[in-house]
């Protein structure tokens, strides 16, 4: 996709139609007998080779990636951790609000991700918040993989014991052998469905982070496990549990191939609705929406804002039986592999969408026209912020928003009046 000439890795033929398809309306492939194409989309390793000064590649106007060059400051699990708290220090020095604790020392607005450690640079941080609650149960993730792999569940300090002779470094690559990791608090109280433990993926596009436009994807879906849950200790080992990593889910015996254990985002709304009311489950997506907005921000002074990048990033969030969302991880490659029909017509959907945003009408691509699409292109995208224009309103410089409240360009309706207003998140 008029990127860099090579050589493409289709994970499926389905991605592979879905691409196709896509590019030869716009005119953008040329398919030689061996395979070379002119255009293609780029794995977060050739990125590396793209941007990497050794190379000496450089990108023209009419090349655009679909990925930035330090995308994981937000993807790799220990990063993200890294640059919202730093995000967090900085908005208290400010004396902003939205950093205000209550009288535990809790985040009230910024409280969206679980308590975090990396190991083992923080073991004995770790060790020490451990120790306030010693019958607590934590999650181990590699900080560099993913699709579940390398994930455990612990409850006893003996299961880790291996990483505290290497917790001097306070380096976020293990300087030894033993790979890094975060290690999260676990949240064991997550809200069921028909007793199992579900997780939701939402796509969110990045055109650009400064100034920060961001696109929420209608057409996300929930997750489900395949095996009720259970917060008994003598199941920690059982990620069918666990684990909503589809990766995990489809070897279990109970995995249903026709619906894949997945929901539509707005069937969930409707059963919220049902059981929860209208009303809790509108603030519940709102906080939603407010987490990704805070996320992105946190990454947004660090991420090499490139003028030929974009990014459709995968969110995972959970959500716990009070209606809590919590941040768990962002994916910098979300799974494009269909294992339902729904999600071939949801991921080709989302590939088109993508492509209409980031080249509008389908013209050649120029990395110097100001990313802000007609709203007729959107498809089932819609504006989640936009910070060029909350700054023109002047709403992003008024601290006394509701964290929570629908932002962006995006017109939401005032309920006591009645009228389209212009909202944003602070």
């Amino acid at each position: 996709f008029r990127i860099m000439a090579g050589k493409v890795k289709w994970v499926t033929d389905i991605e592979k139609s879905v691409l196709i398809n896509n590019f030869e309306k716009r005119g953008w492939i040329q398919v030689a007998e061996n395979e070379d194409w002119n255009f293609y989309w780029m794995s977060v390793q050739t990125i590396r080779n793209v941007f990497s000064v050794e190379t000496g590649y450089r990108l023209s106007d009419d090349q655009i990636v679909n990925h930035f060059p330090n995308h994981y400051e937000l993807t790799r699990k220990d990063l993200m951790v890294k640059n919202i708290k730093r995000y967090r220090k900085e908005l208290e020095k400010e004396g902003s609000p939205l950093a205000e604790k209550d009288e535990n020392g809790k985040y009230i607005y910024l409280d969206f991700v679980p308590v975090t450690f990396m190991l083992p640079a923080d073991y004995n941080l770790f060790v020490e918040e451990f120790r306030k609650n010693p019958s607590s149960t934590w999650i181990m993730k590699p900080c560099g993989k993913a699709q579940g792999k390398g994930i455990f569940l612990i409850n006893k300090l003996s299961q880790i014991k291996k990483w505290s002779r290497d917790s001097k470094t306070s380096s976020f690559v293990s300087q030894s052998s033993k790979e890094a990791y975060v290690i999260s608090l676990y949240i064991n109280n997550p809200l069921l469905i028909g007793g199992k433990k579900f997780d939701l993926r939402l796509y969110v596009l990045v055109s650009t982070y400064r100034p920060l436009r961001c696109y929420m994807y209608k057409l996300g879906f929930c997750r489900f496990c395949t095996v009720k849950y259970t917060p008994s200790t003598s199941e920690l080992d059982n990620m069918f549990v666990h684990l909503t990593n589809v990766a995990i889910q489809k070897h279990g015996d109970d995995y249903n191939h026709i619906h894949g254990g997945k929901w539509t985002v707005s069937n969930l709304r409707l059963y919220l609705e049902s059981t929860r009311g209208k009303e809790v489950t509108n603030k519940l997506f709102d906080e939603i929406h407010w987490i990704i907005v805070q996320s992105l921000k946190a990454v947004a002074p660090v991420m090499n804002n490139d003028k030929h990048c974009f990014e459709c990033y995968g969110y995972d969030i959970i959500i716990d039986d009070k209606l809590k969302p919590w941040l768990i991880e962002v994916n910098a490659s979300p799974s494009l592999t269909s294992s339902t029909a729904n999600d071939r017509i949801l991921k080709y959907n989302l590939i088109n969408d993508t492509l209409n945003i980031a080249v509008p009408n389908g013209e050649i691509p120029d990395c110097k026209w100001n990313k802000s699409p007609p709203k007729e292109v959107l498809g089932n995208y819609e504006v989640l912020y936009d910070e060029e224009m909350a700054q023109s309103d002047g709403t992003d410089r008024d601290p006394r928003g509701r964290p929570g409240q629908p932002t962006g360009v995006k017109g939401s309706r005032a309920r006591d009046s009645g009228k389209p207003v212009l909202t944003t998140w602070k």
